[in-house]
């Protein structure tokens, strides 16, 4: 198999994240803090250890063959490189902020009004779209502070969970990207690192699908089996074993995160009983 060559975050908030996602793909990767790059040793693959800003021109030239970022990065960066895979992890929304006193109107608020940004093609998209005439002040971190210095009337940054805003007296109106981390290739990779490409892919996803599943077992009454069966999404049936009490059966099935409660709320007032609920190493599809 052809080596890979991945890029990912040296530091911060997705470079953690990305490491398990390789551990958890079964390739085993061994690095010290002050590495910038690192060997697996049980697959073909190499690590470089980057900042988030620059692994869009690594994979955009060559010089990495993938990597992981987010996807807010990506857009903004305007690199020619290929979106593989969402990753499920990372994610977060990019939003406009105004001052807590103001009055929020709609699209029209922006019009000529500066924002400031440290994600300037991303705001000039979004100006462009909407029609918006606005001024875009490109600043490095910290942008939270720019309309309390009178720098700007407004801001355009990404946002977790809001404090940083409210700790600097805005508030958040509009958002204008959800963002999570993103799997990239270069644009022209040989037939042969496609392939090995390919076979990576096969194994996030089967990561990423047995994060976001549970795998569930639970007794059902036969009267209402049919019933409970049709609540179950399942990959395409769920099991049914007869038990020792033959007017019951054990059902097993898998349920999306999203749906976990909602669905186990229905199955308990379909009669189910003794519902475990597992989770999944690997999920292969």
């Amino acid at each position: 198999m052809n080596k890979l060559i991945i890029a990912i975050q040296k530091k911060g908030r997705l470079s953690e994240k990305s490491m398990d996602l390789l551990r958890s793909a079964g390739i085993s990767i061994s690095n010290g803090s002050s590495k910038l790059k690192a060997v697996a040793s049980n697959y073909p693959i190499e690590v470089l250890f980057l900042r988030d800003d620059d692994i869009p021109q690594y994979v955009e030239n060559g010089v990495a063959d993938l990597g992981i970022l987010g996807q807010n990065e990506v857009l903004e960066k305007q690199k020619d490189v290929q979106h593989v895979l969402k990753l499920g992890f990372g994610k977060c929304r990019m939003s406009m902020a105004i001052p807590k006193n103001v009055t929020y109107t709609g699209e029209d608020h922006f019009e000529n009004k500066t924002v400031a940004t440290s994600y300037p093609n991303i705001l000039k998209n979004y100006f462009q779209e909407n029609k918006i005439n606005g001024k875009i002040e490109e600043i490095s971190g910290s942008v939270e502070i720019a309309p309390s210095i009178g720098l700007a009337d407004a801001v355009f940054d990404i946002v977790s969970t809001g404090s940083t805003l409210t700790l600097n007296g805005l508030k958040e109106v509009r958002t204008i990207l959800k963002s999570e981390a993103v799997l990239i290739s270069n644009a022209n990779l040989s037939i042969g690192k496609k392939e090995a490409l390919d076979k990576l892919v096969f194994r996030f996803k089967s990561v990423i699908s047995a994060k976001e599943n549970k795998y569930i077992l639970l007794n059902a009454p036969n009267d209402r089996l049919e019933e409970i069966i049709s609540t179950l999404p399942g990959m395409r049936s769920p099991s049914v074993l007869p038990l020792a009490d033959s007017n019951w059966s054990s059902v097993h099935s898998v349920i999306h995160e999203g749906q976990f409660w909602e669905i186990i709320d229905e199955l308990r007032s379909k009669g189910a009983e003794g519902i475990l609920v597992l989770p999944i190493e690997k999920m292969i599809l």
